[in-house]
């Protein structure tokens, strides 16, 4: 189950005014560049942002989300038509011999089920053409950054065009074991309504994430720091082996 704020119209709907800085994309661009990707799967695209970056470079992207609202947004931006946008999960993917599958921010770690993660992986494995990559980030719960999710920290208002001023913030809910869980709040001040979304992420430790991937299919993994959060999150590279460079 996706979230509320991806889920809910109006909330999807602000994902991008609330968060309208995403220098964090700049390394996934550069990463598809190095690789000379061709075709990309964007694992929970969301609203599209990335999707679109790499579209615009002549990228034959596919965004795949569970969350309806969100690919609604997606597909209403410009230059939508370059993406090929589907409502469903990897799982459900027909063989795409990508070169690159991705997933960007928070996706690795809102899949809290291990089955369904390792369902997950063997998906993004099967879309892969042999010698293709898998990347995705995943924070280091050695960093408790959780720490910092409560409301002094968070709290903000944000002019949104058609929603007059959105007050925001985040509330730490619950940790019970690697499994974070944290409630957003969201006050529309124009008419006072006031909606909520509950989130959980799951903190896996670097190694547990490396036999995660070794499980699935892939080659030994790298893993590289986040350039924008230096310390604080693994960014993991895998790869499908291509069982012609062994001969």
């Amino acid at each position: 189950m996706a979230d509320e704020l991806f889920v809910t119209p109006r909330l999807a709907a602000l994902y991008d005014p609330l968060d309208p800085d995403r220098g964090d994309l700049d390394p996934y661009v550069r990463l598809a560049e190095q690789f000379g990707a061709r075709r990309v799967l964007d694992i929970g695209c969301g609203t599209g942002v990335f999707a679109l970056l790499l579209a615009k470079r002549g990228i034959e992207v596919i965004g795949v989300d569970p969350a309806q609202a969100s690919v609604d947004v997606a597909r209403a931006k410009p230059g939508a038509d370059r993406v090929r946008w589907i409502c469903g999960d990897a799982a459900s993917l027909p063989p795409l011999r990508a070169d690159l599958v991705t997933m960007t921010a928070n996706v690795a770690q809102e899949i809290v089920d291990p089955g369904a993660w390792q369902a997950t992986l063997r998906a993004a494995h099967a879309a892969l053409r042999p010698g293709g990559r898998l990347v995705f980030e995943t924070r280091d719960p050695a960093r408790r950054a959780w720490e910092e999710w409560n409301r002094p920290t968070s709290h903000r208002v944000t002019e949104v065009p058609g929603a007059g001023p959105v007050e925001h913030w985040v509330d730490l809910t619950e940790v019970a074991g690697p499994l974070v869980s944290f409630r957003w709040t969201y006050v529309f001040a124009t008419e006072g309504e006031v909606l909520t979304s509950d989130s959980t992420l799951r903190f896996r430790e670097r190694q547990e994430v490396a036999a995660d991937l070794t499980a699935a299919g892939f080659a030994a993994s790298e893993v590289r720091d986040a350039p924008d959060r230096p310390g604080r999150e693994f960014v993991f590279i895998a790869r499908r082996p291509d069982p012609a460079r062994r001969r």
